[in-house]
């Protein structure tokens, strides 16, 4: 059937077998084995296809339009004739198509706008190991598109690299496995060259290194991995300063650059010529680069991670997993022998993560959820993910959507909601579109969109305004379709392809898709205030930097240090007028530290941006006292003027509780500290500041935790003082270290015989026996065995230096005193 054989031909038979009783199949073939070209060709005259068309699903543009042109020449016709692809940007389709190359986005809007799919036979997910959002939402609505409205349609999922059996359990019908046909495929010997990382040098530049190696040691063409755009500049610098041999051609190839870059990094080299690709992983599948048989891969790819809790998207440098190196690897020995140097230790391969984490566990989730509940659909974990969505993004992406307006209370779709959902953007930026659009402003929002989604256009500035500039003069292939998509999206949100007098600035129309990022300066020309309460800073040289307020579209790095990377400067009438509906009024009150107070102020905020602030007389309510004792526990109890007789209170109290636990209450610093405003506060009324509050408020307040049947228990078990034999009262120190003391002269001891105890007799008080003078004698906790034993010593000793006083042999006969002996004994 096909003049040039291929690995995966082995397996076709067997493929169309099974596709002609089973709705679904799962097919795993090695890289290089043609699955991505010959499948759909070979499908293509199938009884159950009827004429009907063959979806294939590329996760790159790159993979589409490279996957339909092989297709077509294997049939020896033009792309769009039986074979054609359509991407975002552009699309070569006829009415004579039968195969259509797709990307995943692509698929997903169709089958979103239409569940029964009308005219498709059969949908095929290629590389699905690489698990995009879209691909796993493509492929679970398209599996509850087959089960409830096309037992017809027929779905095959296709990787390298895939755990098969996850998936066929996933793809079955009523619980039963789909079937998984394995291709041995064809692999040429690669040899693998561990070359280790040093940690403190670039990784562009052992890159260049291991690269220029290569070029010593090896023949034919080299695909470089690197983490991304940056990186690829780098390397490519450092190697067109060094690269001497005038027939090696060196090539970046990353989803930025335009597609006839793009086609001229992956079209082999001319005869008698080399070419050294430095990619990202966008060069790891669905494409074959001829010529190629040295690989040099870093070990790094560049991945979108999302924070729910800040809201933020951001990209981090992730060390690859084995399935991807392996996919890496591959790719020197397709055509022939090949060799693959590793910027990594050989033990350290079995360290790697077996696959890269799906997307859909890690990603902004708020397209997704949109897009489900415009069918419907309010808990996406109800449809047939391999991975469920996780529950604090999904929550996250209602939040969000309900601050654009995209979602009512009930999380039912709005209006706006579903204008956004027609518009294929993020819901960010579909809000700005289709908001524009309603300002007068609908074609300069959709350029904005333009800029934000396809990264590389109108340069790299920070400031919006100049990129957006670049944009409009820039005169490349990809930036002009990006120019014509712009109009669509403008013509589709409702608007005029010219701005209206009156419209909105660019940096507005950002405000719109960032309503939680817009944000005021703080004063020191590098840091700024995010309305959602974070925090971000701004390059000092950047002119934006003393703007006073900012409405950003991307920050990167940690959210505690986020660096602003692209944002444009707002006014605060801007503000003020965007915002009309969102800016709060009222007064405020807040714990001052320094002045240990309460402080109230008439303020103006959008949402954690203060407008203006004024001022205003301290309220004498509950709230001044709830905010008046949390601020002051923020302090520390120690600055609290608790009196004396209320710190021994509370000692006894806990001393009560460390013996017996419950029902005695917990008065810990860090207790009362996590309670203030619970026990405090009703004892504040009326006080706005510390210098107000007296020992009596504290006591008070102390007092009224203590349940009142425990008080008569406080007072018998945990006394406040000691009563001598000589009838003296002396206070018991319950904070001291050893457990409750009592400093007493010895003398007032005489005549005991048993070891005074407190707490119904269960703990003996500690004695801190004195002399005359009251300086320290001894410490016991067992008075009798003091007479009996050491207290020989003590009298020794003592007699001589106080001998105006009583000194017995035996002190447990004597009678207790507190004077000294009388004249004359």
């Amino acid at each position: 059937m096909f003049p040039t054989p291929l690995p995966i031909d082995a397996v076709l038979g067997d493929l169309r077998a099974v596709l002609a009783g089973a709705p679904c199949a799962v097919l795993v073939a090695p890289p290089g084995a043609g699955k991505t070209t010959r499948v759909p060709l070979a499908l293509l005259g199938e009884p159950w296809v009827a004429g009907g068309k063959i979806l294939v699903l590329e996760p790159r543009r790159l993979a589409a339009r490279a996957a339909a042109r092989r297709m077509a020449q294997t049939l020896g016709e033009g792309v769009g004739e039986t074979v054609g692809f359509r991407t975002r940007l552009a699309s070569e389709v006829s009415r004579r198509t039968r195969i259509e190359v797709v990307t995943e986005g692509i698929f997903t809007r169709m089958v979103l706008d239409d569940p029964e799919l009308p005219g498709v036979a059969a949908v095929l997910f290629d590389e699905f190991h690489e698990r995009s959002l879209d691909a796993d939402l493509g492929l679970a609505l398209a599996l509850d598109t087959q089960r409830g409205l096309r037992e017809d349609l027929r779905l095959l999922a296709m990787s390298a690299t895939l755990d098969g059996a996850r998936v066929a359990a996933l793809m079955g019908p009523d619980g039963a496995a789909a079937p998984v046909i394995e291709s041995e495929g064809r692999a040429f010997p690669v040899e693998t060259t561990y070359l280790g990382r040093a940690p403190r040098v670039p990784v562009d530049r052992q890159m260049a290194d291991a690269i220029l190696r290569a070029l010593r040691q090896e023949s034919g063409s080299i695909l470089a991995f690197l983490p991304g755009a940056a990186e690829i500049r780098r390397t490519e610098g450092l190697l067109l300063d060094q690269v001497r041999d005038p027939a090696v051609d060196v090539v970046a190839l990353f989803g930025a650059l335009d597609a006839a870059e793009q086609d001229r990094a992956v079209l082999p080299a001319p005869p008698g010529r080399r070419k050294v690709v430095l990619a990202t992983s966008i060069a790891e599948t669905s494409l074959t680069i001829e010529g190629v048989r040295v690989v040099v891969d870093c070990g790094l790819a560049r991945v979108p991670r999302f924070e729910p809790d800040v809201g933020l998207t951001r990209l981090e440098t992730v060390r690859v997993s084995r399935a991807a190196a392996d996919q890496r690897r591959g790719r020197a020995g397709r055509t022939e022998p090949g060799v693959c140097y590793r910027l990594w230790g050989e033990g350290e391969t079995g360290s790697l993560p077996a696959f890269a984490t799906p997307e859909i566990l890690a990603a902004d989730l708020t397209g997704l959820v949109l897009d489900l509940a415009r069918v419907g659909v309010r808990d996406p974990s109800s449809l047939p993910f391999l991975d469920p969505p996780p529950a604090p993004a999904v929550a996250e992406a209602k939040t969000l959507l309900r601050l654009l307006g995209a979602l009512d209370p009930e999380e039912a779709v709005t209006p706006m909601g579903r204008r956004m959902a027609r518009l294929p953007l993020p819901p960010r930026l579909a809000h700005m579109v289709a908001a524009g659009a309603d300002r007068g402003a609908a074609r300069e929002a959709a350029e904005i969109a333009a800029l934000l989604t396809e990264r590389g256009l109108g340069g790299d500035s920070v400031d919006l305004l100049h990129r957006l500039d670049g944009f409009r003069r820039e005169r490349s292939r990809r930036a002009e379709d990006a120019r014509r998509l712009a109009g669509r999206w403008a013509e589709s949100a409702g608007g005029s392809s010219r701005a209206e007098a009156g419209a909105p600035s660019p940096a507005a129309l950002l405000a719109l898709a960032f309503p939680d990022r817009v944000a005021k300066a703080r004063g020191d020309g590098t840091r700024f205030l995010l309305a959602n309460g974070r925090g971000a800073v701004m390059d000092p040289a950047s002119s934006l930097a003393k703007a006073p307020f900012l409405a950003i579209a991307e920050v990167g790095g940690r959210a505690e240090a986020a660096r602003i990377s692209l944002a444009a400067a707002l006014s605060q009438a801007e503000v003020e007028e965007m915002f009309a509906a969102d800016i709060t009024s009222g007064t405020e009150i807040a714990f001052d530290p320094e002045a240990a107070a309460v402080r109230a102020r008439e303020v103006r905020r959008l949402k954690a941006i203060v407008l203006s602030s004024q001022p205003r007389p301290v309220p004498a309510d509950a709230e001044t006292a709830r905010v008046l004792a949390e601020g002051l526990a923020g302090l520390g109890l120690e600055r609290l003027p608790f009196g004396a007789a209320a710190r021994q209170w509370r000692e006894r109290v806990l001393f009560l509780r460390a013996a017996e636990g419950e029902p005695w209450p917990d008065l810990s610093d860090d207790a009362l500290n996590a309670t203030a405003s619970a026990w405090l506060a009703p004892f504040l009324s009326g006080r706005t500041a510390l210098s107000e509050i007296t020992a009596g408020d504290l006591a008070n307040a102390l007092h009224a935790l203590l349940p009142y049947e425990l008080t008569a228990r406080l007072e018998a078990e945990a006394p406040t003082h000691f009563t001598a034999p000589t009838g003296s009262r002396l206070p018991i120190d319950y904070g001291a270290e050893g457990g409750p003391e009592v400093s007493v002269r010895v003398q007032e001891l005489f005549g005991l015989t048993a070891h005074p105890a407190i707490a119904g007799g269960r703990v003996p008080l500690t004695l801190a026996l004195l002399s005359p003078a009251h300086r320290p004698i001894q410490v016991t906790k067992d008075l009798p065995q003091f007479w009996r034993g050491s207290w020989r010593d003590v009298r020794a000793d003592m007699r001589g230096r106080y001998p105006k006083h009583p000194w017995p042999e035996n002190p447990a006969e004597a009678p207790p005193t507190t004077r000294a002996k009388p004249r004359g004994t």
